[in-house]
């Protein structure tokens, strides 16, 4: 059967067309003798043959232009049962309509005849679609690793699909697992669904299996963290889907596959964001995106892309970052195009030149400095790129009448300690000093911590597990809040569709998150014992980190269960000119907390009026 079914695929429309023809032949010649109660004699064979090859020519030329015998849809799916159906008694119909007229064979015929092929067509291509299955899972590779797949829903199937189609034939796929008691008796490409989740270390005993793979995209943390400490205990390495918010496609196949991390067991939880709304005020607009080769910038523009702009520009001061970002987007990066634009945000000529001759619609700005103890060490580089960068944008921004502006913010802003959070407030006060001034919408949006940035926890703490240790923690007690990047974007983005102007908008992002958890869980998934040492906190650091100011409301939710929305006071040209960009770091700081503070003072006094009123 393997090497016959090759043959059968290079030939498929003959071949499907002959079928169908020796079915309708058949099926009249059956029907014309039962019709005539077995009486060979009295059936008109010359009539019921002409009749048969009629029906079956008309059959192919209606299904021609349909592509029925082509591979316009799946075999023996769903909808190429539709197809046929519409086809075959198309054609069965109007013979029987003719015949009606003429009555070269009995009347019932024809009709009977469509119904009996339609059923013996079916049946052939099932039949077919089972050989070709099961020459699939006549497996070449006898190293091929034994699969066991958990979950039996549409991932699953096209997990299993894709694992069968591979030419290398590095997967096989043995068995299913799912908790669902009204799929415990499927089956799919002939894997059958074995068990529940809870018995994988049993049914890797049966099937000898020595890998899992988590085909439940939408599988939460909880569930992932159980997954992976069964798949530890039964000896075998387990593979996940991406959430849902990292797939750029609907379907799924093994390319997809890839270790769990610390994103999986740590958090998948999904942002409903409303893709129709996205897609209105990106689709056919001008977008740009600064600081669009860091961790932030490189993701919105990948989410960017998927919603059609008619241009997007992305802009950064690294060359070799946009090298990047270019080359995952189009999967070609020779840096020759419009697309990419090489600017440094504190050059604020450069900035006009270039928004006059693009004029962008939307803006996302995401290029900042944004590390907490470097900062603290040269305060004055976070007032000329965090806020004067800032500034610089927004002025441009506002010269060619851009429609949607988002400031990039983070949770540092509220209740500032250091001087990434000081310039970060900073700079959500001059987003929102714009958005007086501007047609525009101006706002901001404020996020913790994204797993898997550049310079993040899990870098540092991979690098240290890496060399052996020790993986330092600053103290025992120390939390913040987590999302994945994917999830931080479709906030950034969801925030232009929702937000209104001068405001920031914040995520709900559950609970915040022991630092010391998330180092055991590394070392625990690296298998190596590694020490951890504290190492004390750092200046500016907070042991818990904050999503609200103490004078914000934090529960005001207009436009999304998931999304608080928080006035931001204004600061104004000449406050800004006054913060020094050079000379000693603790005047530079001073400075800084001092703006932030006459801002929160601002609006306390607002809140204690809008109360008494």
């Amino acid at each position: 059967m393997s090497d016959i079914v090759p043959t059968l695929r290079r030939h498929r429309a003959a071949l499907m067309i002959v079928g169908d023809s020796v079915a309708w032949i058949g099926s009249y010649l059956v029907f014309s003798t039962l019709r005539l109660d077995a009486d060979v004699a009295a059936v008109p064979w010359v009539a019921v043959v002409l009749a048969a090859l009629a029906t079956a020519v008309l059959h192919a030329v209606i299904g021609w232009p349909l592509r029925l015998h082509h591979g316009r849809a799946a075999l023996a799916s769903f909808s190429e049962m539709v197809l046929l159906g519409l086809v075959t008694l198309t054609a069965g119909g109007l013979v029987f309509v003719v015949n009606l007229f003429g009555h070269w064979v009995p009347r019932s015929v024809p009709a009977a005849a469509a119904f009996a092929t339609l059923v013996a067509v079916s049946w052939g291509r099932a039949a077919w679609r089972w050989a070709r299955e099961r020459d699939d899972q006549q497996v070449k590779n006898e190293g091929a690793t034994r699969v066991v797949v958990i979950g039996a829903g549409e991932a699953g199937r096209e997990i299993i699909g894709s694992m069968l189609r591979d030419p290398q034939r590095r997967w096989r796929p043995v068995g299913l697992l799912d908790d669902d008691p009204a799929k415990r008796h499927r089956r799919i490409r002939n894997v059958p669904v074995l068990g529940g989740t809870a018995q994988l270390g049993e049914i890797v005993g049966q099937t000898g299996a020595t890998a899992a793979v988590v085909a439940i995209p939408s599988a939460s943390s909880e569930t992932i963290s159980r997954l992976s400490f069964e798949a530890r205990r039964a000896e075998i390495d387990v593979k996940v889907l991406p959430a849902t918010t990292q797939l750029l496609t609907d379907n799924v196949g093994i390319r997809d596959l890839r270790d769990i991390n610390l994103t999986d067991v740590l958090g998948r939880n999904q942002l409903d964001t409303d893709v129709a709304a996205i897609a209105d005020y990106l689709k056919g607009k001008r977008v740009m995106v600064t600081g669009a080769g860091g961790s932030i910038g490189s993701e919105l523009c990948r989410q960017i892309h998927r919603f059609g702009p008619s241009e997007l520009m992305m802009l950064d001061r690294d060359e070799s970052a946009l090298h990047a970002v270019q080359l995952s987007i189009h999967g070609r990066a020779l840096l020759d195009s419009d697309d990419v634009v090489l600017c440094d945000i504190r050059d604020l000529q450069a900035l006009k030149t270039i928004f006059a001759e693009r004029r962008p619609q939307v803006v996302f700005h995401a290029a900042a400095l944004k590390h907490l103890p470097m900062l603290e060490q040269y305060p004055a580089e976070a007032v000329k790129t965090n806020i004067h960068g800032t500034w610089n944008v927004l002025q441009v921004a506002e010269m060619v009448d851009v429609e949607r502006f988002v400031n990039v913010s983070t949770d540092k802003a509220a209740n500032p300690a250091s001087v990434l959070g000081y310039s970060k407030r900073i700079a959500e006060r001059i987003t929102a000093a714009h958005a007086q001034t501007s047609p525009g919408t101006f706002l901001s949006v404020r996020f913790g911590n994204v797993l898997g940035s550049r310079g993040s926890v899990l870098t540092a703490f991979a690098k240290q597990i890496a060399a052996g240790g020790p993986v330092t923690v600053t103290d025992p007690e120390v939390s913040r809040f987590f999302m994945t990047i994917e999830e931080a974007c479709q906030l950034v983005v969801q925030a232009a569709a929702i937000g209104r102007p001068g405001e920031a908008l914040v995520l709900d992002m559950g609970e915040p998150i022991r630092i010391i958890d998330v180092a055991r869980q590394l070392i625990r998934q690296s298998g190596n014992d590694v020490p951890i040492e504290f190492t004390g906190l750092r200046p500016g650091e907070k042991l818990h980190e904050e999503l609200f100011a103490d004078d914000e409301p934090v529960d005001v939710r207009p436009e999304h269960p998931m999304v608080s929305h928080v006035p931001v006071p204004p600061v104004y040209p000449a406050e800004i000119d006054a913060l020094p960009m050079r000379g000693e770091r603790e005047l530079v700081t001073r400075a800084m907390a001092a703006l932030c503070q006459m801002g929160d003072a601002s609006i306390a006094e607002q809140n204690t009026v809008d109360t008494a009123s």
